[in-house]
């Protein structure tokens, strides 16, 4: 049996950290090691207890979650980041990515979601809650100076399935694992691929990697090997 992926987590609101904790405790595979409400704490108990995922709040008593996020990847870069917080603000979001963060969920998002986020980040993949996804898309490309070759107007004309699946694509994910995790069939998957790769004018899985690091959707490092 795989050992259970490790989580800490950092949020100053001790009713949310157990309600986040029930939440954790529905899926086997994973387990919290370690809670904090203070920000000052953080970096000692990553170096001690070497979770895969560190939990965190953006506003804390004593510092930012995003600051914190910058700080472990930059002495425990193995170590994920998810934040989950109140703020829905664009700045926040991509603030929180640039800061080495792998994912991004509200606070009031269904649990489901937020257990979606948790499996996801601490297997090292991205996650961003699909109902703020285009307006981050948005701001990215805006930063970019314009000079991303395919503006967001593409991107938007996705539908909401076609979006998650054209991540899950850039990320490497085959299309039988996508249509198992979406509960949907390799078919569909093929379909809706196609039916992206039109949208978007691209012709190769390479591009379709380059069009989702330029929205700031996936690091392209991630393929430099």
């Amino acid at each position: 049996m795989a050992p259970k992926r490790k989580i800490l987590i950092v949020d100053d609101h001790p009713m949310f950290r157990e309600g986040l904790k029930s939440i954790i405790a529905r899926n086997p595979e994973l387990e919290v090691v370690g809670e904090t409400g203070k920000g000052k704490d953080v970096l000692e108990l990553a170096k001690n207890l070497q979770p895969d995922l560190v939990v965190l709040d953006i506003s804390l008593p004593d510092g930012s979650g995003i600051d914190l996020s910058r700080e472990l990847k930059g002495i425990l870069p193995e170590i994920q980041t998810l934040i989950v917080s109140m703020h829905t603000k664009i700045d926040y979001i991509s603030s929180a990515f640039q800061a080495g963060a792998k994912g991004y969920v509200v606070k009031d998002a269904p649990s489901e979601k937020i257990l979606q986020a948790l499996d996801l980040v601490s297997r090292g993949e991205y996650f961003l809650d699909s109902s703020i996804a285009p307006q981050v898309v948005e701001r990215l490309t805006k930063d970019s100076g314009g000079s991303a070759k395919i503006s967001d107007a593409s991107y938007a004309s996705l539908t909401p399935r076609e979006q998650e699946i054209l991540r899950l694509l850039a990320e490497g994910q085959a299309v039988k694992k996508i249509a198992h995790r979406l509960c949907i069939s390799v078919k569909t998957v093929e379909n809706h691929r196609t039916n992206i790769m039109t949208k978007l004018d691209l012709h190769s899985t390479m591009e379709l990697v380059r069009y989702a690091a330029r929205l700031g959707l996936i690091d392209l490092n991630h393929w430099k090997s």
